[in-house]
């Protein structure tokens, strides 16, 4: 236990470190350079679009507002995007589970048309999974030297680096994805559970998802980065 409790002490080291080497420079989107842009005002659906698979459903009921969170029911699958592209970026979004924890995931790089699979790459937030990475429909992602893309299937898995960071349900999570360039680094709670070069796309949409049960999202921001 204490060989492992030291381990977890040296991920998030390393991943602190990482945070602050980050330096801040331009955006796509006609944000300014540098500067902190809050992409949920935590008071309406502003700057966002929404994206369901039935048609039938009530998108005010999978999509709402509690105080200042963005809640999702979970149900139908879908998505809520951003209204601009983005690339070269450091996102940071809090989630927590406020029942069963199932599964959602925070999409990058979208682009073309809005479909429940959009062509993307994902970084997992399904409950002990979080820290994954998964290409899906064709995009690209190279880890360790070796390209991971594979158009053959819908949905490649770049497994996280280390175990399981999350906190129990009813806890606020943290997620802090960089990209830039070709290169995506996800955190999860400080702790550095993936990253990845040669990203195809490198630049598009930005999405939560909505695939499972109900899931609680809030302090969405994003910051440039050269």
């Amino acid at each position: 236990m204490t060989r492992t409790m030291g381990r977890i002490g040296l991920w998030i080291a390393v991943s602190a470190l990482l945070a602050v080497a980050t330096g801040c420079g331009g955006t796509f989107g006609g944000k300014s350079p540098g500067k902190k842009v809050m992409l949920f005002n935590g008071q309406d659906f502003t700057g966002w679009t929404r994206v369901i698979e039935d048609p039938n459903a009530d998108i005010n009921d999978v999509w709402r507002i509690r105080g200042d969170v963005l809640y999702c029911d979970g149900k139908p699958n879908g998505y809520i995007r951003t209204t601009e592209k983005y690339k070269n970026y450091h996102l940071h979004v809090e989630w927590r589970w406020p029942e069963t924890p199932t599964n959602s995931g925070v999409f990058l790089h979208i682009n073309g048309k809005d479909t429940v699979w959009p062509a993307c790459i994902e970084c997992q937030l399904m409950a002990g999974n979080a820290g994954d990475i998964v290409l899906i429909n064709g995009t690209g992602l190279s880890t360790d030297g070796v390209s991971r893309k594979n158009s053959a299937k819908r949905f490649v898995v770049v497994e996280k680096k280390s175990p399981t960071s999350e906190l129990p349900a009813g806890q606020w999570n943290s997620y802090d994805i960089y990209c830039q360039g070709g290169s995506i680094r996800c955190l999860v709670n400080g702790v550095l559970q993936n990253e990845g070069a040669d990203a195809s796309p490198a630049s598009g949409w930005i999405a939560l998802q909505s695939e499972g049960s109900p899931i609680e999202f809030r302090n969405i921001s994003l910051e440039p980065l050269e």
